[in-house]
């Protein structure tokens, strides 16, 4: 196995500049140098970032802007979401100990992780943790939960730092690693429009809510690339063989058939 890659560190919709450059920080102390940002609220590059970094520049200039989490996290494996417990999605809840000795595991076995984090006023969208394969939550005093986006970033790293790469957990199997996450989005879009034309989605109301049970169900799978291709030849083989009797009924209509 290779020595383990630290995480990329992705933040989502970030607020303060401050608080990037004290992730940043942060990031540095602990060997992280992957940085991510989703939609920052004042764009970027921010020079306030810098100036809380206290030198730790290279996270900083190296950090990679992205519209959406879904294409911050194309590329990688496995992507944990660090926030409180969602209600809405069934998904492995865990502290960042145990989170950053899976996550140097699976990076070991060759997979590109990433620990996501949320912005510091709404926190993470349910669709965006649908995308991630567990739930990060640090176990802070019910009686002041507040927690600050950098301090959040440092407490994570510091559980990475602590990690020594030993063998993978028995649940990491041997052999071809998981897909990565622009190949299981296509294939989330790809059943959901089948089934979109099929009715499944019903009422229409509860749409948004069954799309994101089913992402998180099927995340939980770690698909290989080639499990995810034969699962959408599945689907186009099921969307054709619907079309197919459809028009064999329309047919047998045209007809006069009983």
């Amino acid at each position: 196995m290779a020595d383990p890659k630290p995480p990329a560190i992705i933040l989502t919709q970030p607020q303060m500049a401050e608080n990037i450059g004290a992730a940043a920080r942060v990031m540095a102390n602990f060997g992280l140098a992957d940085l991510r940002l989703v939609a920052p609220r004042h764009g970027w590059p921010q020079e306030r970032a810098w100036a809380s970094a206290s030198g730790a520049d290279w996270p900083l200039n190296a950090a990679r802007v992205f519209d959406t989490v879904a294409e911050a996290v194309a590329d990688l494996q496995r992507v944990y979401a660090t926030t409180a417990r969602p209600r809405e999605l069934r998904l492995p809840v865990i502290t960042p100990r145990e989170a950053a000795a899976e996550l140097s595991a699976a990076s070991a076995a060759g997979e590109a992780t990433g620990l996501l984090f949320g912005g510091e006023r709404a926190g993470l969208e349910t669709a965006d943790i649908a995308l991630c394969q567990a739930v990060v939550t640090i176990p802070i005093d019910p009686r002041f939960k507040s927690l600050n986006l950098a301090q959040a970033v440092a407490i994570n790293a510091y559980e990475w730092g602590l990690t020594v790469a030993d063998a993978p957990p028995a649940h990491f199997r041997e052999g071809e690693p998981p897909a990565d996450r622009a190949a299981m989005l296509g294939f989330y879009e790809h059943l959901e429009r089948e089934l979109e034309v099929a009715g499944f989605f019903h009422p229409p109301e509860k749409t948004g809510s069954m799309v994101q049970n089913l992402r998180s169900a099927l995340g939980r799978a770690y698909f290989t690339d080639q499990e995810v291709r034969t699962l959408r030849g599945v689907v186009t083989a099921l969307s054709r063989g619907r079309g197919r009797v459809l028009e064999k009924l329309a047919k047998k209509k045209e007809g006069g058939g009983g």
